[in-house]
């Protein structure tokens, strides 16, 4: 990938995704195959080679490798698994890939280093955060084309929707913070102070709470969503990114970048249970669908951990594309 001029800003928030940005990777070729196997399909997106690696749930096999933008950063998955949407924040893209043909199909232009990606849980609109624009692309899946531009807090790093698709969670990493937005308006709706850098979110299954990593703080922010305020902080380990929660509730992973570990979190104690040693630089996670398995992507590893969420213990390390970051699990079989 090219050196990518306007890592400034990020570079005050985000120290791990500095240096990735400013190094040259190469362009791996596509690959079709056979469907994965159940357990669901991982996409991994890897910033410094712009490709997705596809990993077999199942099997932990990579059985392909997509071309992509300039410095894919992350990814997010349709609830049916059949399309798969990749931030290039060193593009200001978003590559869409078919899920069947392995294939990116469309690429829309979107605000100014596209860092996060989620995708509405209806799979109408793709939300973006662009962390040097300030600002979220809403782009609807059936055009490909961005349909409204929402200004949040400054530098938003990370998205999330609620369980109903009425409300958009987006963390502010420069400004501490946390905006509501009413999605079928667009409008912020409030905003609640959190830990400093907040660069991750996830609301838990109830939709009572929301959980946030702050990477410069070393924790993670509790926040009661009935309150509209932050009700809880959770020492974790250092520079915590990626978050995920399982889908009883009881348990919120953390991919700590700075210590090398995934910090597992009891929601009932509100306290670090179990910490998990994994590769080299942790950032991006992702929780299958059945809460059977976190995905953690090892940034200086070049490789996946998978973590077995009932033994919470790495079971497999699966080498990916260069500088791997985010993770998305698509459900089931994915697309035949």
């Amino acid at each position: 990938m090219t050196n990518h001029q306007g890592v400034g800003r990020r570079a005050a928030v985000v120290i791990w995704v500095t240096a990735a940005l400013m190094g040259p990777g190469g362009v791996a070729g596509a690959s079709a195959g056979p469907s994965p196997r159940p357990g669901g399909v991982v996409y991994v997106a890897n910033l410094r080679s712009d490709t997705v690696s596809v990993v077999d749930g199942g099997t932990g096999a990579v059985v392909g490798s997509i071309p992509v933008g300039d410095g894919p950063d992350s990814v997010a998955v349709s609830p049916d698994g059949a399309g798969v949407y990749v931030t290039n924040s060193a593009a200001d893209t978003v590559s869409v890939i078919d899920a069947r043909t392995r294939t990116v199909v469309a690429t829309v232009p979107v605000g100014d280093e596209p860092s996060r990606v989620t995708v509405s849980p209806d799979g109408r609109n793709v939300y973006v955060a662009n962390v040097g624009s300030d600002d979220v692309s809403v782009i609807s899946t059936r055009t490909r084309a961005v349909t409204d531009t929402v200004k949040v807090g400054d530098a938003p790093l990370g998205v999330a929707v609620a369980a109903d698709g009425c409300t958009l969670y987006v963390a502010n990493a420069g400004s501490g913070t946390v905006s509501l937005v009413r999605t079928g308006t667009g409008t912020v709706t409030g905003t609640i102070r959190v830990g400093s850098g907040p660069t991750a979110l996830v609301p838990a299954p109830d939709g009572r709470r929301l959980y946030v990593s702050n990477l410069t703080s070393d924790d993670v922010s509790v926040v009661d969503l009935r309150a509209g305020v932050e009700s809880d902080r959770i020492p974790v380990g250092d520079q915590p990114a990626g978050i995920g929660v399982l889908p009883d509730g009881r348990q919120v992973y953390v991919a700590d970048i700075g210590s090398d570990t995934v910090s597992v979190i009891s929601t009932r104690r509100r306290a670090v249970t179990a910490t998990v040693a994994v590769g080299h630089g942790p950032n991006g996670l992702a929780v299958a669908p059945d809460g059977s398995r976190v995905y953690v992507s090892d940034f200086d590893s070049d490789a996946l951990s998978v973590i077995d969420a009932a033994g919470v213990r790495v079971t497999d390390t699966v080498a990916v594309g260069d500088g791997p970051t985010g993770v998305a699990v698509a459900p089931g079989r994915g697309p035949r």
